[in-house]
């Protein structure tokens, strides 16, 4: 059983991936959940939502063609708490296939390396370089109260101009 359903839908600007919902998120099902989570307020800050929106909210999120998945989907808790079996890359893949967004933004080094299958160390934040076809990836900073050491806003907004910039060209 998934703890925090997906919210995808085809063709949108972003999908935000996570490792796996912290403890406060699985508890009442809402994505970034905890009080410390920086998440929803760097969607405000650099402009993807118009508005702060609280974590239960997050349905509201597809209105701005902005999606939400975890690559693991059937445990809570810190990254160092997930068990490696627990992460589902091939699920994932199939997601990727099905609803084709534009961009998957991993919301942290650990998260991407889960994907990537590089080691973190070995990864920038920032747009990766494409070595297929497929969405343009993003690595962000985590926006985890416990990764507050590592966090800068700076990878965010590089994220948000890249969905602009590709929401004119549609237009």
């Amino acid at each position: 059983m998934e703890l925090l359903p997906d919210l995808l839908a085809p063709d949108l600007d972003v999908v935000f991936v996570g490792t796996a919902a912290g403890r406060t998120s699985a508890k009442i099902g809402a994505y970034y959940a905890h009080p410390g989570n920086r998440f929803w307020r760097a969607l405000y800050e650099v402009g993807l939502t118009p508005r702060l929106y609280n974590p239960k909210e997050f349905r509201r999120l597809l209105d701005h063609r902005i999606g939400l998945t975890d690559l693991c989907k059937i445990a809570a808790g810190m990254d160092a708490e997930i068990q490696s079996e627990h992460y589902d890359r091939v699920r994932f893949r199939i997601q990727l296939e099905e609803f084709k967004p534009r961009s998957v933004a991993f919301t942290s080094k650990r998260a991407a390396s889960i994907w990537l299958q590089n080691p973190t160390d070995r990864i920038d934040y920032g747009l990766q370089q494409r070595s297929t076809e497929g969405p343009a990836v993003f690595v962000l900073p985590s926006p985890s109260g416990a990764a507050s050491s590592y966090w800068s806003i700076e990878p965010w907004q590089r994220l948000a101009e890249w969905v602009a910039h590709t929401r004119e060209k549609a237009a």
